[in-house]
């Protein structure tokens, strides 16, 4: 099978399973982890874009974490609220900087979903337990991660065997 057709079966597939997991057994936002995916590959996929893209998303997470909980304390200020995310903003940059990291829209797309799983879960960062935004965010972006190294290495079996049969005849 051509790669790009390999590619596309592999993610149709799984897009469905992530889809109907994250509908009944996972309570995960479904755009987390299509974001966390697309995360995977855009920072090159295999093991080493595992590592950068979930390192990165959480990166962003614990730096939108701490803007939220800096916004919370004063509530309905813009003010705070801008100075906390430029601040934020800024430390995404600095993130990046490090080596292992280096790919800044993976740690800006980490503190979107989180900003995104307080709004649409209504619970905020100062709320404790297991359905914590923070935590939400962060797992859903492994899984979306996961979902992608899986359909990375799908992709391959299915253009390997595709050659390997065409090399027999």
């Amino acid at each position: 099978m051509p790669p790009t057709l390999a590619l596309a079966t592999s993610i149709a597939v799984l897009g469905g399973l992530d889809t109907y997991l994250t509908a009944t057994a996972l309570p995960i936002p479904v755009w987390v982890t299509f974001i966390g995916w697309a995360s995977f590959f855009a920072c090159g996929g295999g093991v080493s874009g595992l590592v950068k893209s979930v390192a990165s998303n959480w990166i962003g997470i614990v730096i939108a974490s701490l803007c939220l909980l800096v916004i919370s304390f004063a509530p309905g200020s813009p003010v705070v609220a801008a100075v906390s995310v430029g601040v934020g903003s800024g430390l995404m940059i600095l993130a990046a900087s490090a080596g292992f990291l280096g790919y800044p829209p993976a740690i800006v797309f980490g503190f979107a979903c989180l900003v995104g799983t307080t709004q649409a879960t209504g619970h905020g960062v100062v709320d404790g337990g297991i359905t914590h935004p923070t935590l939400v965010a962060g797992f859903s972006m492994l899984v979306g991660a996961l979902f992608g190294i899986v359909s990375e290495m799908l992709a391959q079996a299915l253009t390997q065997r595709s050659t390997a049969t065409a090399t027999v005849r």
